[in-house]
């Protein structure tokens, strides 16, 4: 018997935008939307025509897709007719292959928030459904508060479906839209709409995260029959966010039951760059990529005990759940005051260094390690830096150029309309090859305001590198995160820097000092340093 059929629906652009302080570019959305259709995304909802002129400009602008392109919006208001309600032409306007309208299916949303009766709102679901799947368009029906209404009335809840069933949707997708559904539950639920009449390949899952569980609901609701699972990429949405598709994604394709039962569009090879796309997601939006995602995260497959590291180089499944490559992601031994032999090892030989296990020069590492750490440094968060610090004590890294010294100055001044700002300027000399190169550099980001002097410092040190520049122009600053180790007058600031280069490579680096612009200079050299050290430059 073949494995049944899952398709997967994205929702990022239109849920997904609901999310607090994200508003996408008509661009973004592009790009995003070619990202998920080059990932296997069978459906993906851009968003609600003519709600907002960016969704109404990104409509008219949509990329063609592999995956069915789908409007969203709402079943027909009442005391007028389908095909003569403005909102509801607006979204059958864009012209999209599908059509979603959401309607309520909860009786006392009915009567409480539309101010209707309940036999008025299923005739608005049955005859909007009608009106799509007349236009020749994939119709689906997105049942709000499904699960809350069908837990109050059962029988009007299942009375909805069957209105849009019946007018020809394609699909029929529960929400627990309040979030607050717990799985069991969830899968109950769909077990008793399946044996209602309304079959499971007919049937889709909508849910939100507000109790954490929406990834759990979703495959509970999964292994009950639904054959369409709905989410948004690193789990955006309206307050807690919706199931979140990096993490289900990789859970359909390679756990049990789910693997050997089920089939999606999402190949091998695409599943190995799940990593890199939902890193894509968090730059287009500025956003720190969450350490702890699962199977995306930095730290999904980072291993800190030394127990744990020793146990990881003997066999990984030992503490891997899967290996971190089938996602594009990768394992991590990190260096930390409660590292051991086993940690070094593995990390140096991550690294590609073999060292022999009874090298004096191993315990002088992790000896200078933890006297580091004593001093405010913390490497199991920035493994560039100690690669470098490895690599210098075993006499394996070239010196590539020398800081004669540097100069930061910061002015407060008014500008031509008489407004107070300020401006940061940087002066660094170098030293490559015997050879002195100064640089000097403003603070001034990306939009033309003023930036600080780590930004100043930071463009003035990687602005003519000489023979090293080409191996550095793709090379961007993406976090800057500041700690007070010490407190009181002897203050000890660290300064941990995530860089990454046009190939998707992120790494992290950290500085200490009491002065927090010379910490971030010692982070930004170690950064360049490492760069240069990864793709094996010679040095001038």
């Amino acid at each position: 018997m073949g494995r049944e059929r899952l398709y997967l629906y994205d929702t990022t652009l239109r849920d997904g935008q609901q999310t607090a302080g994200v508003q996408f570019a008509v661009s973004e959305k592009i790009a995003i939307a070619r990202a998920l259709d080059a990932i296997g995304i069978d459906y993906i909802e851009g968003g609600w025509p003519g709600a907002n002129p960016t969704d109404s400009e990104f409509f008219a602008e949509r990329p063609e897709t592999r995956a069915t392109f789908t409007a969203f919006g709402m079943t027909k208001r009442s005391g007028r007719s389908a095909a003569n309600d403005e909102v509801l032409a607006a979204v059958m306007n864009a012209a999209t292959p599908a059509v979603c309208l959401v309607g309520k299916t909860h009786d006392y949303h009915v009567t409480t928030a539309l101010g209707l009766a309940l036999d008025e709102n299923i005739s608005n679901i049955r005859a909007s459904v009608e009106h799509v799947v007349a236009s020749g368009r994939e119709a689906l029906f997105d049942a709000e508060h499904f699960f809350d209404g069908y837990k109050a009335n059962p029988a009007y809840a299942l009375e909805c479906l069957r209105a849009a069933k019946d007018a020809g949707a394609r699909w029929i997708v529960l929400c627990d839209t309040n979030g607050g559904t717990l799985p069991q539950e969830i899968g109950t639920i769909v077990t008793a709409v399946i044996a209602a009449g309304i079959p499971g390949d007919r049937l889709g899952i909508h849910c939100h995260d507000d109790t954490g569980q929406a990834v759990a609901g979703s495959l509970a609701a999964v292994l009950a029959g639904v054959r369409q699972v709905q989410g948004t990429l690193n789990g955006l949405g309206e307050r807690c966010g919706n199931a979140n598709l990096t993490s289900l994604i990789p859970t359909l394709l390679l756990k049990e039951p789910f693997r050997s039962q089920l089939e999606t569009g999402i190949t091998d090879a695409a599943l190995a760059g799940l990593t890199k796309l939902s890193r894509k997601l968090d730059d287009i939006l500025n956003r720190v990529p969450l350490r702890s995602a699962p199977y995306v995260g930095a730290s999904a497959f980072t291993h800190k005990a030394g127990l744990h590291a020793s146990a990881i180089l003997k066999d990984p499944t030992t503490y891997e759940h899967i290996d971190p490559a089938l996602v594009g992601n990768a394992r991590l031994i990190p260096m930390s005051n409660q590292a051991g032999q086993s940690n070094l090892r593995a990390r140096l030989a991550s690294m590609g260094i073999e060292v022999d296990p009874k090298d004096a020069r191993l315990g002088a590492i992790l000896d200078e390690i933890k006297e580091r750490e004593d001093r405010g440094y913390a490497y199991d968060g920035a493994q560039a830096s100690f690669e470098l610090l490895a690599r210098r004590e075993l006499g394996l890294l070239p010196e590539f150029f020398s800081v004669e010294r540097y100069r930061v100055t910061v002015e407060r001044r008014r500008d031509a309309r008489g407004r107070m700002g300020h401006l940061s300027e940087a002066v660094v000399v170098v030293n490559i090859g015997g050879e002195r190169r100064l640089s000097v550099s403003e603070g001034i980001v990306a939009d033309g305001s003023d930036g600080g002097p780590v930004n100043a410092l930071s463009k003035a040190l990687a602005k003519d590198l000489g023979p090293y520049q080409c191996h550095i122009e793709d090379m961007k600053l993406v976090d800057f995160k500041v700690r007070i180790t010490h407190g009181g007058t002897e203050a000890v600031t660290r300064v941990i820097i995530d860089s990454e280069d046009s190939k998707g490579l992120r790494w992290s680096t950290v500085g200490v000092s009491p002065n927090i612009v010379d910490a971030s200079f010692e982070a930004l050299l170690d950064a360049i340093t490492w760069k240069l050290a990864r793709e094996g430059v010679q040095p001038a």
